[in-house]
């Protein structure tokens, strides 16, 4: 935790302020906030939704945190400041929260936020189908809330639940215009649906762009945002360009101001442009991890799990792709987690001769004419299904390392595809896929353990089921004790591990690089992704 809290100091040291330093010349600097101007800032994913409810993509977060906003934010030491709360307070029993709400917020519609807007969210929530991942892990102990006055909202669990303040300060928990509500586009979002943040979203250009521009009567930011009032852009571009070397070329020309997602290719040649500005930071949540399905063959065997595992060389997949530039994984969790479990570091891997040995012993111990592993004239085959709007960082090439390294060193058929997210989609539903990946930025580790392993959880694909693990995670929710918490989820990270669960790749990381004359960009603090434009200048 204290590397992360310190490489989050040097990113907004080389990216924010009038302090901030140019890569390869300490001096340089954007100079004071400037007001005005419009910023054109290139980014690697396109939201499948501008509805934070709907939120599922961690590269959307800067543009969720443009226009819409949450009762509490996260400081840099992973608690929680008040945003749209002024302050809250918990019961001794842990059932009952009660916040206190900002006065003099409006939404960009006009509509007022006070605690009747706040309710009118949390029942959209729980409406059937409308967010059942929400509904089911964030909200799973919700029972209700309150109403007391125009700034004040009770909200009663089921059980104690210490991650409801997680939820408060997340995307899911922004809060939505109620007029944007009962929006045709809801889920959709796009303009028709608003908030309450320093910027309005006023065109969306499917494919290509999406335009915001500042928020004149803008006056609640939190107290670690930066500055008050409103944003000191007129207006900010974000333009959809998936090929790095297409943003990076579109940054050094000159056509954008500031992109995310510097390729490992490029890293070197940003970091060292005089030209230029560029920082990198940890994600918070969960490593990118490759879960394996437990629910059918040939995954259901631990022995072909644990093959799987030390057929892979991870780190020399990693230098192949990344360059040097990627943080190995070891556990699901992410190392920038303040829970995460160094013990389960080299426990595993990078071990041919044992691979083929135990698929011996499992019985896949025939070959086929190109090679792969045969049993009873059935090849060893799993299949990986990538959702194309969620592939970043490379990760196709990533996977087809994979497959490369396990058919050269135990003989598995590893076939990747990339697909729409519809047949991805389609595909989870019905089984078909022996491998899955998945990553989460999650500010609060416990909301990510929530998602993946208890019975049922919407990212449990993976089907192992394990009471005593859901015990744990449900108690370390239930309590605010961190020895306990911390406790709790190393015995979750080393049986999943200890089962072959899943194979560990690298800790997600977010790049943004600048031109001189922009100040302000950084990263948000515990996520360590992107933050938005509202702190950002451009000067003259």
């Amino acid at each position: 935790m204290r590397r992360y809290l310190a490489s989050l100091a040097v990113a907004a040291l080389l990216l924010g302020g009038c302090n901030g330093a140019a890569a390869g010349d300490p001096a340089a600097g954007a100079g004071a906030p400037v007001q005005g101007g419009r910023l054109t800032w290139a980014i690697e994913t396109e939201p499948i939704t501008f509805n934070p409810h709907q939120y599922a993509q961690a590269k959307a977060r800067l543009l969720v945190w443009n226009s819409f906003e949450a009762l509490l934010t996260h400081d840099d030491k992973g608690g929680y400041l008040p945003w749209l709360a002024t302050s809250w307070e918990a019961s001794a029993d842990g059932l009952t929260y009660t916040f206190k709400l900002r006065d003099g917020v409006t939404f960009h519609d006009g509509e007022k936020f006070d605690a009747a807007a706040v309710k009118a969210n949390l029942d959209q929530l729980l409406v059937a189908g409308y967010a059942p991942s929400v509904a089911t892990t964030q909200l799973k102990h919700f029972r209700d809330a309150q109403v007391i006055d125009a700034s004040t909202l009770v909200v009663h669990l089921k059980q104690p639940d210490v991650l409801i303040l997680d939820f408060f300060a997340s995307p899911q928990g922004a809060q939505v215009s109620p007029k944007s509500l009962k929006s045709p586009d809801l889920k959709a979002g796009g303009p028709s649906v608003v908030g309450t943040g320093p910027f309005i979203l006023d065109r969306y250009t499917k494919g290509q762009e999406v335009h915001y521009t500042k928020n004149p009567a803008y006056a609640w930011a939190p107290a670690n945002a930066g500055h008050q009032g409103p944003a000191y852009l007129d207006e900010v571009t974000y333009r959809f360009l998936k090929e790095s070397s297409v943003r990076v070329g579109a940054l050094t020309s000159g056509q954008v101001d500031v992109i995310e997602g510097v390729p490992a290719t490029e890293q070197e040649l940003v970091g060292s442009d005089r030209n230029l500005r560029f920082a990198k930071q940890l994600n918070s949540g969960t490593a990118y991890n490759l879960y394996f399905n437990l629910t059918h063959a040939p995954f259901d065997d631990i022995r072909v799990r644990k093959a799987f595992r030390d057929a892979v060389d991870v780190d020399a997949v990693l230098r192949g792709v990344y360059r040097g530039t990627a943080t190995r994984a070891w556990s699901i969790l992410s190392p920038s987690s303040p829970f995460y479990e160094p013990s389960v570091e080299k426990t595993y891997g990078d071990n041919p001769a044992e691979a083929n040995k135990l698929l011996d012993e499992a019985g896949w111990s025939t070959r086929d004419g190109e090679g792969f592993r045969t049993r009873d004239g059935e090849r060893l085959t799993a299949r990986i299904v990538l959702s194309a709007p969620f592939v970043r960082d490379k990760r196709d090439i990533l996977a087809q390392a994979v497959q490369a390294a396990v058919k050269q060193s135990a003989g598995i058929d590893l076939q990747v595809k990339v697909v729409d997210q519809g047949t991805a989609t389609d595909a989870i539903a019905k089984g078909e896929f022996e491998v899955f990946d998945n990553s989460r930025a999650d500010t609060e580790a416990g909301a990510a353990l929530n998602l993946i392993v208890p019975k049922g959880a919407p990212i449990n694909r993976h089907g192992y089921v394990d009471p005593e693990l859901e015990r744990l995670v449900a108690e370390a929710a239930a309590t605010s004790d961190q020895a306990k918490r911390k406790a709790a989820y190393s015995t979750v990270q080393k049986t999943l591990i200890d089962q072959a669960v899943l194979l560990p790749l690298y800790a997600p990381a977010d790049q943004v690089a600048t031109l001189l004359k922009v100040g302000g960009v950084g990263f948000e603090p515990t996520a360590g992704v992107p933050g938005s434009a509202y702190n950002v200048w451009i000067g003259r």
